[in-house]
C-alpha cells in the first residue's frame, strides 16, 4: 500500500534512509528485499549480518537460568545492576576506562536503540550530524527523525579511509554530533589513531559531541581497536555504543548499551524510557556472563572470524572479484567490475539465480553521489558456518565461467 496522503515524521525518516520513492511510496530496505529473495529462492544469504551458529553455552545457559529464576518482568530503567557492573568492568579491563556503573551506563534494546535515543536526545532542529560514508542505514533515518541535517565524509579507496581535509571541512560550528562507526560497517575498516585524534580535536574546536558505534570492537584482525573515549580530552564529550549481539552471536536478543558522562546519560534516558522503556530482563545477566569470559574467548572469536573472512575472500577472488580485505567485522567488500558488472544493484538481484547467493550493494549504504562511484561494489557476510562459506564460494565460481 502507498501511503501518499498520510503526513508525519515517517516521511522524513524514510527520506533520511533513502527509502522514499518519487511517487511517495516506501521501498523495502535492501536488507529486507534480499533476505526475502534468499528465502524465496533458497539462496545462501550472505546479505544480512547475522550468524548461523549459537553463542557460547555459558551465555545461553545463563539466559535459561534467568528465565527459570523468574527474571521475566521489567528490569530497572538504566538496566540491571549485574549488566551495568559487567559493562563498567569490561571498559576497565580492555581499555583502562573508569566508568561509574550507576551513573555512566545505560542498557538499551540493541545498539540501534542506543543510537536513536542518543540522537533524539542531543540533536535539535537544524543541527548538523557528520558521519563517514558509506554508513549504516539507520544513521540517516534517525538523523532525519531528529530533524538534523546529515553531512557525510566519504571513505576513499583503496583503504576506505577519510581524507583529513574533507573531514575538517565537514565539521563546523553547526555540527552538533560527529557520529562514527569504528570498526566500520560495511567496509571493515579500523580507523587509525591519527584520524580519531583529529575527530577529537574537531569536536573540541566546534563544541560537538562524539557518538561512536563500536559494536565490532572485539572482531578485529591483527589491528588494534582504539576506543575514542580513551584519547586525551575525549571522554567528557563521547558517547560510546556497543552491544552483545555481534560479539556473542545473540543478535536477536537486542541487548545493547552506551557509556557516557552522567549528564549525557541522563539526557538520553529521558528519551529512551519513552521508546522501549526497558528490555530483555533475562538476557541482561546472560550478556553480563559473556562480558566476563576469559581473554581466550575474545581472542578465539576473532581468530575464527578471520579464518572465515579468508575462506570467503579466497572464493570471491577465484570467482573474479577484486577484494578489499577487511580489518574487522562481519563483511567483505568485493568489486564486481572485473566480471563485467559495473552496477551491482542489478547483479545482486540476479545472484540467487546465477550463483545461489545473496549479497548487498554498497550503494545501499551511500548517498546518491558516492553510490554512483561505488556502484560496482558488493558486501558479503562471512559470519556463517565454514561449510556454508565453502559452498557459497564454489557457487560464486559460476560467475567467472
Amino acid at each position: 500500500m502507498v501511503f501518499v496522503t498520510i503526513s508525519g515524521s515517517w516521511l522524513r525518516t524514510a527520506r533520511g534512509a533513502g527509502l522514499l520513492s518519487p511517487d511517495g511510496s516506501i521501498r523495502s530496505t535492501i536488507f529486507a528485499e534480499m533476505s526475502a529473495l534468499a528465502s524465496a529462492t533458497g539462496a545462501i544469504n550472505l546479505g544480512q549480518g547475522f550468524p548461523d551458529e549459537d553463542g557460547p553455552a555459558e551465555i545461553l545457559d545463563a539466559a535459561r537460568q534467568a528465565i527459570s529464576d523468574g527474571l521475566n518482568q521489567y528490569p530497572p530503567g538504566l538496566g540491571m545492576p549485574v549488566l551495568r557492573d559487567a559493562i563498567a568492568a569490561h571498559q576497565k579491563r580492555f581499555y583502562g576506562l573508569e566508568v561509574d556503573a550507576d551513573r555512566e551506563v545505560l542498557v538499551t534494546a540493541g545498539a540501534t536503540e542506543a543510537l536513536a535515543a542518543t540522537l533524539l536526545a542531543l540533536v535539535d532542529d537544524g543541527d548538523e550530524v557528520v558521519t563517514l560514508e558509506p554508513f549504516y542505514d539507520a544513521y540517516g533515518a534517525v538523523i532525519a527523525l531528529a530533524r538534523g541535517i546529515h553531512r557525510t565524509v566519504p571513505l576513499r579507496l583503496p583503504a576506505f579511509l577519510p581524507d583529513h581535509d574533507e573531514l575538517r571541512a565537514a565539521v563546523t560550528d553547526r555540527t552538533r554530533v560527529i557520529l562514527i562507526n569504528n570498526p566500520h560497517n560495511p567496509t571493515g575498516t579500523v580507523l587509525p589513531r591519527e584520524t580519531l585524534e583529529l575527530i577529537v580535536d574537531l569536536a573540541h574546536k566546534h563544541d560537538a559531541i562524539i557518538v561512536t558505534d563500536e559494536v565490532y570492537e572485539h572482531l578485529t584482525f591483527g589491528v588494534q581497536h582504539v576506543p575514542v573515549a580513551t584519547l586525551p580530552g575525549a571522554r567528557e564529550r563521547t558517547v560510546t555504543i556497543s552491544s552483545g549481539g555481534k560479539t556473542f552471536n545473540t543478535t536477536g536478543w537486542k541487548i545493547g548499551w552506551l557509556t557516557a558522562p552522567h549528564e549525557i546519560v541522563t539526557a538520553i534516558l529521558a528519551v529512551k524510557q519513552f521508546l522501549t522503556f526497558v528490555n530483555g530482563a533475562p538476557f541482561q545477566p546472560a550478556i553480563a556472563v559473556g562480558l566476563g569470559l576469559p581473554d581466550e574467548f575474545f581472542e578465539h572469536i576473532a581468530r575464527t572470524l578471520q579464518s572465515k573472512r579468508d575462506i570467503l575472500s579466497a572464493g570471491l577472488a577465484k570467482a573474479g572479484f577484486d577484494i578489499f580485505t577487511p580489518q574487522a567485522g562481519y563483511f567483505v567488500v568485493a568489486d564486481a567490475a572485473p566480471l563485467g558488472y559495473p552496477d551491482v544493484a542489478t547483479l545482486c538481484r540476479q545472484l540467487p539465480e546465477l550463483a545461489g547467493v545473496v549479497g548487498i550493494p554498497i550503494s545501499a549504504f551511500c548517498t546518491e553521489q558516492l553510490g554512483r562511484e561505488y556502484a560496482s561494489l558488493v558486501r558479503f557476510a562471512y559470519c556463517k558456518k565454514v561449510e556454508v562459506l565453502e559452498r557459497a564460494s564454489a557457487q560464486l565460481g559460476r560467475l567467472g565461467r
